[in-house]
């Protein structure tokens, strides 16, 4: 390579992480918190700023297990120099986005050049799961960050070299533990299974043997539990109850039962991915089928890392898929290393002798864009939950730049032209995902409570208590910087409720009576449609409405 070659990679390289740090970052504070994810999230961190415990998680002020603790200390850190406010608590996931996607480019470059490298990074950072996930306040980011850590880490070092680099090599391994301890403190014993599953099934396809005691390296076992053993034993010291809601009804339960309602079918996983990595989702079949090395029993060296990069994604994959509790977000670990294998892919598609894997791309690309792009522009007019007025500015530039995208990549392939036609598509993608970051916007006026809680900072007075029948929003608590009453409602917080020593903050119909007829002036917040029920259940006669959102109706019992 000479010089001017490398100055251009550069070049290339730089582009796409300034995109990238725009894309990610740009607008990150400029709509509310999303129900209920984010108003959890970024709540459990302000009340550890402002109780000083950053042992137990709280959540309005009640023990709050379902997690670990790593995720709450990112996001305290970054609410203490940023405040306590919306780009603040999206800061980490967004950062670890970029992260993943640095992540990615290193691994890719090391297995497989620069070009590779290139279209892996730009097929991750604007494929739609990657860049919504990490666009949000939820713990899933940061569980993929450090499990692809983790995984590079691995990949390095059982990196097969000569003497004096392996033994070099092996200290890379520090890296594949410590991503795996970060991961245990985001997310629990996942941050374990899934690495040692797939580090597993490597060993037993390929019968590389001697990596069970090269892996056992005893300077990253020791990391590992310096890393996670403080916290899990100091919270257990504190609460005798932890152990058992963690480790047996979050992890064993959870992934076993339908406990949480989270139940869908094995297939789930499928449709998610293909949506998920929208524009780039024509690459799957090709990028997964090349990689899987067949016939399995004679397996070459030049194979096992479409072999580990397939177990990466397959282990996560299926290890999910079987669960008994989906969530869209849980797939996200599962992108890095399929964004490499499509990345390589579509490197040996953007060249002239390989037309035919090119068009085979292209059209499988436009028969999976073509039906969302109708969709986008028809779904307004007959859904029955928003207006197609409000919708269709949200929908129809997604709809255009997606339009481009296929119209672009067509025109260049019939006119040959390779090099436009990467062009076309790194611009475009990076087109596709501002256009969708404008959805966030919309989802700003549906599913978060900042303008329910300005308009109850309004008629608020110092001392007011603020109570919510039969729902919790649980990003009140985090704008108006005060715990709320809860009415007929527990829901995850019954845990925690029921170690509660003050009765008053978890109260029925009757208990609201005697609060609202009491000496406190009370901000009564229930559902729009609810007003007759409540009224019912409590015996009283709410006055007129104070305030109100879309969906909700706020009450004073005295307005002074």
């Amino acid at each position: 390579m000479n010089l001017s070659q490398s100055r251009s990679l550069r070049k290339y390289a730089l582009l796409l992480f300034l995109a990238s740090v725009f894309l990610y970052f740009g607008g990150l504070g400029g709509y509310g918190l999303l129900e209920p994810d984010e108003g959890r999230y970024s709540e459990i961190p302000r009340e550890m700023l402002e109780t000083g415990d950053f042992v137990t998680p709280r959540l309005n002020y009640v023990k709050y297990f379902e997690k670990p603790v790593l995720h709450y200390w990112l996001t305290a850190a970054s609410l203490a120099v940023f405040g306590e406010n919306e780009f603040a608590g999206r800061f980490w996931p967004a950062l670890l986005a970029l992260g993943g996607v640095l992540a990615t480019w290193i691994l890719a470059r090391r297995l497989y050049g620069f070009r590779t490298a290139f279209f892996s990074s730009l097929i991750l950072a604007t494929s739609l799961l990657h860049f919504a996930i990490g666009r949000i306040n939820i713990i899933d980011m940061p569980l993929s960050f450090f499990l692809t850590t983790a995984m590079v880490g691995l990949r390095f070092g059982i990196e097969e070299t000569h003497e004096e680099e392996t033994l070099n090599n092996r200290r890379y391994l520090l890296v594949f533990y410590a991503g795996m301890a970060l991961a245990v403190l985001s997310k629990g014993l996942i941050g374990i299974v899934l690495p040692g599953g797939i580090l597993f099934w490597y060993i037993l396809l390929t019968r590389r043997w001697n990596l069970v005691r090269r892996v056992l390296y005893i300077p990253g076992i020791i990391l590992f539990f310096a890393l996670t053993v403080p916290w899990f034993v100091e919270v257990c010291r504190r609460n005798s109850d932890f152990f058992y809601f963690f480790f047996i009804q979050e992890h064993f339960l959870r992934y076993a039962t339908t406990m949480h309602g989270r139940y869908a079918p094995m297939w789930f996983f499928i449709p998610i991915l293909i949506v998920g990595f929208f524009p780039w989702a024509g690459l799957l079949p090709g990028a997964i089928g090349s990689a899987i090395p067949l016939p399995l029993r004679t397996i070459g060296r030049e194979k096992r890392n479409e072999l580990f990069l397939i177990l990466w994604f397959g282990v996560i994959f299926v290890f999910f898929s079987i669960s008994s509790s989906k969530l869209i977000p849980y797939i996200a670990p599962a992108a890095p290393p399929l964004a490499i294998l499509m990345g390589r892919y579509l490197a040996r598609c953007i060249d002239e002798e390989n037309a035919k894997k090119t068009g085979r791309f292209l059209l499988l690309n436009s028969m999976l864009l073509v039906p969302f792009i109708g969709a986008l522009l028809v779904y307004p007019f007959f859904n029955d939950r928003i207006a197609a007025g409000r919708l269709l500015p949200y929908s129809l530039p997604v709809a255009a730049v997606l339009i481009l995208f296929v119209f672009s990549g067509w025109h260049s392939f019939l006119r040959r032209d390779f090099k436009r036609l990467a062009l076309f598509l790194c611009v475009l993608s990076f087109a596709n995902m501002f256009a969708f970051s404008r959805v966030f916007l919309l989802y700003d006026s549906l599913l978060t409570a900042r303008e329910l809680a300005g308009r109850i900072a309004e008629i608020r007075n110092d001392g007011d208590v603020v109570a919510q029948f039969g729902n919790y929003d649980q990003g009140l608590p985090f704008y108006l910087k005060q715990r709320i009453v809860l009415v007929d409602y527990m829901g995850e917080l019954e845990f925690g409720a029921l170690q509660e020593t003050d009765p008053s903050w978890f109260i029925d119909g009757k208990g609201l009576a005697e609060l609202w007829t009491g000496d406190r002036r009370v901000i009564l917040v229930i559902n729009s449609d609810h007003k007759e029920y409540v009224e019912q259940q409590t015996g009283l006669a709410l006055p007129e409405v104070s305030a109100e959102t879309e969906k909700r109706l706020v009450f004073v019992n005295r307005r002074q």
